[in-house]
């Protein structure tokens, strides 16, 4: 599924930034915050899990909403208004499907607890074993990934 010793990360972000990223082919985590990105490597497996469906609104979302592998080196951009973001480049699988978490928190490994599995997202990057990835991977998009 990844190069030998590639690793898997799920990011934590709204629906409207990761469906944004997709569009444009990049990842953005903690705001813009360069550490989370700096931990992947070029060829890992990415995940993003939104808990809302837009920034700074309550309205739930709880999907895996998009999957990917990174690809390149950090880089930060400039949007405007003095926000000067990190972001990396990402592959993403536009065919998979948003996948809701709720009938895979049994089957997930880094979900320690289901009764408290938000629990998991709290600092918005976590690395998940390739197992967990392969398991949402199928959900998302119905079959094994090769890459």
């Amino acid at each position: 599924m990844s190069r030998e010793g590639g690793r898997f990360w799920i990011g934590v972000a709204s629906r409207d930034h990761v469906l944004r990223g997709v569009r444009e082919g990049f990842a953005q985590l903690n705001h813009g915050k360069a550490r989370a990105l700096e931990r992947m490597r070029d060829g890992d497996g990415l995940v993003y899990y939104s808990p809302k469906e837009r920034f700074g609104e309550r309205e739930p979302c709880q999907r895996f909403t998009a999957i990917g592998r990174v690809v390149g080196e950090v880089y930060q951009v400039d949007v405007g208004g003095g926000f000067r973001p990190y972001r990396r480049d990402v592959h993403y699988w536009t065919e998979a499907r948003e996948t809701p978490i709720r009938p895979l928190l049994e089957a997930l490994d880094f979900i320690q607890d289901p009764r408290r599995w938000g629990y998991a997202f709290r600092f918005g990057h976590l690395e998940i074993g390739r197992a967990d990835f392969e398991r949402i991977a199928r959900a998302m998009l119905g079959r094994a990934l090769d890459f």
